[in-house]
């Protein structure tokens, strides 16, 4: 539904399945006040001009004459949700002030997962826009919304939507989503939206009244019928998604998508859906920096070559392979799909090193290769994190890390993480601890709601901890509104945990301000082991009068004190006529440590605190090196 020049409203719905379509004009108490019949064209589409239809008027489809009205396909707004009428929204009308945000590429960035319902108590753009200075200061830069358009139900994590192009009414209207991007832009943070373009939700979904066409028996997905992208009357299925995409990018002047689990996402042809998703969020954006990062399950890597050269031209895609094996280390625990990690310090420097660890060899959860060769990725490509909003919830309980681990070694992991070469990203609440867990929760019909309830928990007995009938009895019921409710943080507790905040906020300056952290250049890193449970990495800084002189050693024990004694590894080396000296310490008590013993012996050994990590930097000694 567009506004032209002039006020005329015009109306395009594809709708093969039917002869007749008329548009309907309802009034706000649901009566037909004007119907319009639509022209055909070809290829299954209809349109024409709608008088009668002021901009907040309400209207719905109704095909070959029957008495069953729909909303619109690319409704832009759902007031009453995904079974009621359309809004004529006007995307024109919104006062922006952000006319001088050129948007952000993807180096040197700080993501920030977020949900709209739980981020704070209100649930609501306008209370969460209160909240965009604090994450300013922090150091984040980029958010990275959870799905947003219109689902059923009063709660939900948004991957069950059915509306494509209308944000969901519990948050606000869309002029409240254009409200939170503008203060963010004011605030230089961008703003990414991840999009379902693999299924769609169980409940309100009425594409097929219109066309079968959307939807394929040829691939099986996990969560429903599979997208169409490549089977007969898949041009306009594309054309839809894609302008999804860019629609996003257009009107709400988003900077970026985040593409969920787009292994689900088929597409035989070329070329692929994915790449004409990128270059259409490209020419949205204009001269305006944009930002597109995959969930990719088997990690293929090709997701993020250049179109060019055969890839899909996505600037990151999430690693896994990092989280798993941060989990390993830090629970203990190697079940499911953590079996095939061991949290070991070779796995974190080839993670930094090389983004992801499995490339191609066998990954034997699946029983089957996993991963391709991603040598030659740009390090900022690798999203790393130490939770989102699936592995919190996988816990069975919804606990975060803090609850699951001990402070030291989460101080020591999150440094890894914050200062480590990929983009680092934060879920919401992890930056002060927050109390609150993040549950499974999703309000549907009460048939419905026994389903996802049953798949659920079937979905968790993958892992063996969670199997037993204790366990299954105290999974979160994902209907509950007790379950939405328990999910929402207190942003208070950013003052009563401000050890964790400021543990936080100093990675994440020392990441943006130190050179030898911010470059994540090429060869700008390398590794050893040091120990059952250390390893150093070395950051190659190039700078500061000598070439060696702005190198930063970050040194990292999550095992017990460890005494080296002789310093057989090379990367250990101060640059000539230097010295290492502390320059950040996890154990610091600002942060909630309990201190350390100075680094170095009076026998020039090294004492490597437990569960802690430690960045040292090249000076001049005060006395001459003997």
């Amino acid at each position: 539904m567009e506004i032209l020049p002039g006020g005329t409203v015009h109306a395009r719905v594809w709708a093969p399945k039917a002869r007749r379509v008329d548009l309907v004009v309802e009034g706000k108490g649901g009566e037909e006040e004007s119907a319009v019949a639509l022209t055909p064209e070809s290829d299954g589409y209809f349109a024409g001009p709608v008088p009668g239809l002021p901009v907040g008027g309400l209207y719905r489809f109704r095909l070959d004459g029957k008495d069953t009205l729909y909303p619109d396909p690319a409704s832009r707004f759902q007031p009453d949700g995904p079974h009621g009428p359309s809004q004529l929204v006007d995307p024109a009308g919104f006062a922006w002030t952000d006319g001088d945000w050129s948007g952000r590429s993807i180096a040197g960035q700080v993501v920030y997962e977020m949900h709209i319902g739980t981020f704070t108590p209100e649930g609501t753009w306008d209370a969460a826009l209160r909240e965009l200075p604090a994450l300013a200061e922090l150091g984040v830069t980029v958010l990275e919304l959870m799905p947003v358009s219109e689902f059923p139900g009063r709660f939900g994590w948004g991957y069950d939507g059915v509306n494509l192009f209308a944000p969901t009414r519990l948050y606000g209207d869309p002029d409240a989503m254009r409200r939170f991007v503008d203060a963010a832009h004011g605030l230089g943070l961008a703003v990414i939206l991840d999009v379902v373009y693999n299924h769609f939700g169980p409940d309100g979904n009425y594409l097929k009244c219109f066309a079968e066409g959307y939807f394929s028996d040829r691939y099986k997905n996990e969560w429903g019928e599979a997208i169409n992208f490549d089977g007969p009357d898949s041009g306009p299925v594309r054309e839809y998604f894609i302008a999804n995409a860019a629609y996003w990018i257009d009107e709400y002047r988003l900077d970026g998508l985040r593409l969920d689990a787009t292994q689900q996402i088929f597409d035989s042809g070329t070329p692929n859906i994915m790449a004409e998703i990128s270059r259409a969020v490209r020419r949205a954006a204009g001269r305006r920096a944009t930002l597109l990062v995959g969930e990719n399950e088997p990690q293929h890597a090709s997701l993020v070559r250049p179109v060019e050269d055969g890839g899909c031209g996505l600037d990151a895609l999430w690693n896994d392979d990092f989280h798993h094996s941060a989990m390993v280390a830090l629970t203990g625990r190697s079940e499911a799909y953590y079996s095939d990690y061991r949290g070991t310090p070779q796995e974190f420097v080839s993670a930094m090193k090389h983004g992801f660890l499995f490339q191609g060899q066998w990954y034997g959860w699946q029983k089957q290769d996993r991963g391709m060769p991603a040598f030659g990725v740009p390090r900022p490509a690798f999203v790393t994190f130490l939770q989102n909003h699936d592995q919190i919830a996988n816990s069975g309980r919804g606990l975060r890390l803090h609850a699951l681990t001990s402070p030291g070694r989460l101080r020591a992991m999150t440094a890894l993480t914050l200062l480590g070469p990929g983009t680092p990203m934060l879920f919401q609440g992890q930056e002060f601890a927050a109390s609150a867990p993040f549950l499974y929760f999703a309000d549907h019909t009460p048939e419905l709601a026994a389903l996802v309830a049953k798949g659920r928990a079937e979905f968790l007995t993958q892992f063996p901890s969670l199997s037993s009938p204790e366990m299954q009895a105290r999974l979160a019921p994902p209907a509950a509104e007790e379950s939405f409710r328990r999910s929402k943080i207190d942003h208070g507790e950013r003052a009563a945990h401000a050890e964790t905040w400021a543990l936080h906020r100093d990675l994440l300056r020392l990441r943006r301000e130190d050179p030898a952290f911010a470059a994540q250049r090429p060869g700008g890193l390398d590794g050893a082991v040091l120990g059952e449970e250390a390893f150093v990495l070395r950051f190659f800084g190039g700078s500061e009068d000598r070439e060696d002189a702005g190198d930063r050693l970050l040194l990292v024990n999550l095992g017990r004190d460890l005494i080296l004694r002789v310093l057989a590894e090379p990367l250990l080396a101060p640059p000539l006529g230097k010295r290492w000296s502390l320059l950040w310490s996890s154990e610091a008590p600002d942060y909630g440590g309990c201190g350390a013993a100075p680094l170095e012996g009076d026998d020039r050994s090294w004492r490597l605190p437990g569960h802690a990590a430690l960045v040292l930097a090249p000076v001049v000694p005060a006395t001459p090196t003997p």
